[in-house]
Order: C-alpha cells, then sequence, then structure tokens
C-alpha cells in the first residue's frame, strides 16, 4: 500500500503541473513553466521512492499500470473539481478499456 499512496500523491503534484496552469491561460508561458518544474519536483520526491519500494513487490511493467491507473482517477477527480469540465461517456468507457488492460498485465498466464 506504500507503493500505491506515494504514487496518489505523486499524480496529484504531476495533475497540477500539467495541467493546473489552465486556469492561468494570461500568466506568462515562461512563468508557468516554471512553476511547473518546482511542482514536478515535488512529484519526483514521492515517484522515485515509490518506484524503488515496489520494484520486487511488483514488475516494472506493473508499477507503470499501477501509476497509469491512479493518475487516470486522480485526473477525472482534477478534471471535475478544478477545472470544472464534466466527464463524457466516452471518456469513462475508454477509461474502463484502459482499466481492463491491467487485467492482462497483471494476470498471471
Amino acid at each position: 500500500m506504500t507503493t500505491v499512496l506515494l504514487l496518489t500523491i505523486s499524480n496529484v503534484f504531476m495533475t497540477f503541473a500539467w495541467y493546473g496552469h489552465l486556469k492561468f491561460k494570461s500568466t506568462g508561458l515562461w512563468k508557468v513553466v516554471l512553476l511547473s518544474w518546482l511542482i514536478a519536483f515535488f512529484e519526483y520526491c514521492f515517484q522515485v521512492p515509490a518506484n524503488r519500494l515496489g520494484h520486487g513487490r511488483f514488475t516494472a511493467a506493473e508499477l507503470k499500470t499501477i501509476q497509469e491507473i491512479i493518475t487516470l482517477g486522480v485526473f477525472c477527480v482534477f478534471s471535475v473539481l478544478y477545472l470544472h469540465e464534466g466527464i463524457k461517456w466516452n471518456t469513462v468507457v475508454g477509461f474502463v478499456l484502459i482499466v481492463g488492460a491491467a487485467f492482462f498485465i497483471f494476470h498471471e498466464w
């Protein structure tokens, strides 16, 4: 659970680094790039330990899959609460298909 918790925290930071500036389009691009880099630093402070702790318990492909699934959940919450953009049905279907892909990655064949 430590790996999942750390990856979740890192994804919150990364989502703000990548998309938080969309509410401030009048701010100079160089300023939002600099701020995004600063936020991304904190993302790395959680993501790197998450992958270090998780590798061995999970393969690298499994860690990446966990991170992507968490990213989708964090992004949905961020999009609705911060950007005030709704999630459409086709987006949900696409995300469900991605989650379904995780079955094939984690299933022992």
